[in-house]
């Protein structure tokens, strides 16, 4: 058997030496931490990267400052796009809005007339009050149409209104400046021969014919006017958006075969010009007839029926 080794006795150590061996490592790590602080500080007395890693950060001080990369970071995100202002600041938020406003509205540049002009080129008070004259017989002729579709019917059969045709204007304001309606002017694009055509009244037995336009307008003239009857004044006269005006031209021939339209003279604020009348383009035409003779279609009839006259 191997006998035991025996136990080294332990040293004790005197507890003033342990207080002495602390104090002399808290001492180093004072003069570390001074020479580092030393180190980091540059000729002007700024802190160097090294000093900033090694200083208490600000958020923890006493005086509760916020730190300047928290500032710097709020302030790019309230305003991610904002640009320097021409004496070097950041523009504030209602200088970035007028920058990049809409500006307002402002009226287009004024072109055309101010005013429009609805036209009826065939109208009448009764059925009797008009006639048209067609290049057909009686077999290949509708009945007369509604006022409303005069327009469809004649055009249908290239009819010419017959003797005398009443053309509605109906006048008004595109806004809420006064437009002037300085005068009419009649123009005349062609006269011949009366055409040799039968002649279709579109109604029976109205009785007498009943002037009803404003203005009256003799085609067999050589230059024709739009004279006013029936009490109606002359021009001027005075349209807006909300006041318009309806004017009745009575035009008439007992001679000839007249192609013509209308011009409407106007002017509001410094502008001013002739507006042209006519029949969607192309200019009215009214023609006397051959003679007296008519055809008419009686109320419960089914065709057209010969009237002699005179």
């Amino acid at each position: 058997p191997v006998a035991p080794v025996p136990k080294a006795p332990r040293r004790r150590v005197p507890r003033a030496a342990l207080y002495a061996a602390s104090g002399v490592v808290a001492v180093s790590i004072a003069v570390a931490l001074v020479a580092n602080l030393v180190s980091g500080t540059g000729e002007d007395g700024r802190r160097g990267p090294a000093a900033a890693a090694g200083a208490v950060p600000p958020s923890l001080s006493a005086s509760g400052s916020v730190t300047p990369s928290t500032t710097t970071s709020r302030s790019a995100s309230a305003s991610p796009s904002a640009s320097p202002s021409p004496s070097g600041g950041t523009p504030s938020a209602s200088a970035s809005r007028r920058d990049t406003a809409v500006p307002p509205s402002r009226p287009a540049p004024a072109s055309g007339p101010p005013f429009t002009v609805s036209t009826t080129p065939y109208y009448w008070d009764s059925p009797c009050d008009h006639a048209f004259l067609v290049d057909r017989s009686p077999k290949n002729v509708l009945k007369p149409p509604a006022q409303q579709d005069a327009v469809g019917w004649a055009t249908a059969y290239g009819a010419v209104s017959a003797n005398r045709q009443t053309v509605v204007l109906t006048v008004q304001g595109t806004g809420p400046e006064t437009v002037v309606l300085k005068d009419l002017h009649v123009r005349v694009v062609s006269s011949e021969q009366p055409l040799d055509w039968d002649q279709y009244v579109m109604g029976n037995g109205c009785g007498g014919k009943v002037d009803v336009a404003a203005f009256d307008v003799a085609l067999d003239l050589g230059d024709p006017l739009a004279m006013p009857i029936g009490g109606q004044r002359d021009f001027p006269y005075s349209v807006t958006e909300s006041d318009l005006e309806v004017f009745h031209v009575n035009a008439h021939t007992s001679e000839h075969d007249v192609s013509w339209y209308l011009e409407l003279e106007w002017s509001s604020g410094g502008r001013e010009g002739t507006l042209r009348v006519d029949d969607h383009g192309r200019p009215f035409r009214t023609s006397a007839s051959k003679d007296d003779s008519y055809y008419a279609y009686p109320l419960g009839s089914d065709h057209w029926e010969l009237v002699e006259e005179g």
